[in-house]
């Protein structure tokens, strides 16, 4: 089969050569971009007068059959054309003749392929900031229902001090808001439009680029022809952000993972989302919390692997940048469903709500507590610190706790200690008492979940 570009050539062909350079087995999923762009061109190139308009109305026909076969799946590509873009040119000229051809004229398929990233990557990104929006409305609903389950608060995987179960949830509400923070914030540098920019130097024909990108909805322009066809930092930071979003998933997700443990027994999930053992028949195992901490590497990998495609690139375009696809559509797929799979698994998850407060009263987690009580006497923090250090200890060697001790043992140690001492460790008063801005008290947990409503 002879090549679009082939005029330059008389060698034969390599089959396998030319499966190792197509792009066409994954580009393929830029068909309905690819047509999108084309049709922008297509009406530019007859309003300039650069074809006539009979020509532009001729292939706008064609370009809308083809879009039409393509929402209905049945454009068939090959890998003899090997890209997105000649596939298309060829089912073209099968539908309206050698009329498709100029349809290429003023444009390359460096801007072309550069434009069909730009708009695939546009709606995708609009569709997974929808998904984020989503979780955290998830995590708020959930947080306002465990607003007062107590649960340990943990440094270094130890218990450390009681808190709310919905401060816990409301954490990563925190993460998620930034995460759709950068993604949106990212959308400007996606939405600027390469086509017109051609192979590198832009085009003596008198195109109208602007027409162009108001035409497919782009906010902005590459003022650079080389930078418009060479430029894949909106894909970089799509992968970055990405990147840091699946790592707060991947650290929800070990929670999730410790929680439903034996040891724990803090939540369980749903059969939905959790799988069963070939052997063992008694197992329930959190597999969709697992392959989602998994799956961050995937993330992180498209990450590294664009950066080490592009790191020695020379201007303008160069082959490697046709490695530039897989990981952003990899990395699209991944993020969206996890995303999904995360709102579901958490929207549904129950609850222990007794186990979760059990845990927090047969430890020494109030020990702070008594600490500030006896600052707030007027001794010391750093004396009261190492009061309460001794008193732990002492307490471990005897097997028993805090709220164990009787009060002449306490006032013994002080006199200023009284029987409040009691409800001042309790789990509850523990996590009541911290008023303090953003912090784990009722009333603080309530106030960042009426905020979380209110930008929701």
């Amino acid at each position: 089969m002879a090549k679009l570009w082939g005029g330059r050539f008389d060698g034969k062909n390599e089959a396998w050569i030319d499966a190792f350079g197509a792009s066409i087995p994954f580009d393929q999923q830029l068909a309905v971009q690819d047509i999108t762009g084309s049709l922008a061109h297509v009406k530019m190139l007859g309003e300039t007068g650069i074809i006539t308009k009979e020509e532009a109305q001729q292939i706008t026909v064609g370009l809308n059959i083809l879009a039409e076969k393509a929402a209905k799946d049945e454009l068939t590509f090959t890998i003899e054309n090997e890209d997105i873009h000649l596939n298309l040119e060829k089912m073209l000229h099968d539908e309206i003749g050698p009329v498709a051809g100029k349809l290429h004229t003023a444009r390359s398929r460096n801007d072309q392929v550069a434009t069909d990233m730009h708009l695939y990557l546009k709606e995708h990104l609009n569709e997974i900031i929808e998904k984020v929006q989503h979780f955290r409305a998830v995590l708020v609903n959930k947080a306002e229902e465990h607003v007062e389950t107590i649960m340990p608060g943990y440094t270094h995987l130890q218990h450390a001090q009681p808190i709310s179960f919905g401060h816990h949830l409301m954490a990563y509400y925190g993460m998620l808001t930034r995460d759709q923070s950068r993604l949106e914030e990212s959308m400007k540098r996606v939405d600027i439009s390469p086509l017109g920019c051609a192979a590198l130097a832009g085009t003596t024909f008198p195109i109208d680029r602007q027409m162009t990108a108001d035409k497919l909805g782009f906010a902005d322009l590459y003022m650079n022809s080389l930078d418009g066809v060479s430029d894949r930092d909106f894909i970089l930071e799509f992968l970055s952000n990405s990147s840091i979003l699946m790592m707060h998933l991947s650290r929800f997700c070990e929670e999730i993972i410790l929680w439903c443990s034996h040891e724990f027994k803090f939540v369980e999930l749903t059969d939905t989302f959790s799988t069963g053992s070939s052997i063992m028949p008694q197992k329930k195992n959190p597999d969709m919390a697992e392959l989602i901490r998994g799956k961050s590497g995937r993330v992180f990998g498209d990450l590294v692997g664009l950066l080490t495609v592009i790191k020695g690139l020379p201007l303008a375009y160069n082959k490697d940048l046709q490695e530039d696809k897989e990981g952003m559509f990899d990395t699209v797929h991944t993020v969206a469903t996890s995303l999904d799979i995360m709102a579901g698994m958490i929207d549904t998850m129950k609850v222990h709500t007794q186990t979760m407060h059990d845990a927090t009263e047969k430890d020494f987690s109030n020990a702070t507590e008594l600490a500030d009580y006896l600052a707030a006497k007027g001794i010391p923090f750093r004396q009261a610190h190492e009061i309460v250090g001794k008193l732990v200890l002492a307490c471990t060697q005897k097997g028993i706790y805090l709220q164990d001790v009787p009060l002449e043992e306490y006032q013994a140690i002080n006199s200023i200690i009284e029987e409040d001492i009691y409800d001042t460790l309790a789990s509850k008063t523990a996590v009541i008492r911290r008023h303090s801005l953003g912090g784990t008290g009722f009333d603080q947990v309530k106030k960042q979940i009426q905020l979380a409503k209110t930008a929701l």
